[in-house]
């Protein structure tokens, strides 16, 4: 059971590094929109095929004032729940079966 909890242990913190690695993509997302990058450009096109899941379901909302979207502050909420959440719960199994 040790090495099961022990890879319980390694999942959570995969998960939490993937979390972490979203974050800083989406951070890189909102600085391309301040600066307009090209966007034909390869690594802005993979940005936003990589946000833009991420960013599609609070799109619907009215989370726009003018110029100013907060969209993304949303999806950090969002992530930052579902990270709490998700990498608590395999911690939790990981200290019951440990």
């Amino acid at each position: 059971m040790f090495v099961l909890a022990e890879l319980l242990k390694s999942i959570g913190l995969l998960v939490s590094i993937i979390f972490n690695i979203l974050y800083f993509i989406l951070v890189i997302r909102i600085i391309i929109s301040w600066v307009g990058a090209d966007p034909y450009n390869e690594i802005v096109r993979i940005v936003y095929k990589i946000t833009d899941p991420l960013l599609a379901p609070f799109r619907a909302l009215p989370l726009r004032l003018g110029a100013i979207d907060f969209t993304p502050i949303i999806a950090f909420l969002v992530l930052s729940v579902l990270k709490s959440f998700i990498v608590n719960i395999i911690y939790q199994i990981a200290y019951k079966i440990g």
